[in-house]
């Protein structure tokens, strides 16, 4: 293989899973957060047992999909799948955000920079599969 054809081979590895490393990084942390310690970023103040509960359900979905998103950027043989629920996932947030917005109100710095990335990486990841073969 010629160093431009590695090159490109290299360069096109990253366009179609910089979304999906993005979304590990963030979403892996963000989970950890959720699941434990919510108020330490967010105005949010657990205070039954139920709430923790639904808290840490999110944490695991999260953990999960960020499981799923690692697998497609290793595995070639994965990566449709991990794009198309990574585009599912930042959609689905960022729209449900907006909704609530609209609803009722403008939230914190923390939750509209989500908003913005959120819709980011899922539009990017729509770029991703009209680009590539994967559509």
């Amino acid at each position: 293989m010629s160093l431009n054809n590695k090159t490109a081979t290299n360069r096109n590895w990253v366009i179609t899973r910089i979304h999906l490393i993005v979304s590990v990084v963030v979403v892996l942390p963000v989970s950890i957060v959720y699941g434990f310690k919510p108020d330490l970023q967010f105005d949010i103040h657990l205070n039954t047992i139920d709430e923790h509960n639904f808290f840490k359900a999110i944490m695991g979905l999260y953990i999960g999909f960020a499981a799923l998103w690692f697998l497609g950027i290793l595995n070639e043989h994965f990566l449709k799948f991990a794009i198309v629920t990574n585009i599912i996932f930042m959609l689905g947030l960022g729209c449900g955000r907006l909704v609530s917005m609209m609803l009722d109100g403008i939230p914190t710095n923390g939750y509209i920079f989500g908003v913005v990335a959120e819709l980011a990486l899922g539009f990017y990841g729509l770029w991703v599969l009209n680009k590539t073969k994967y559509f």
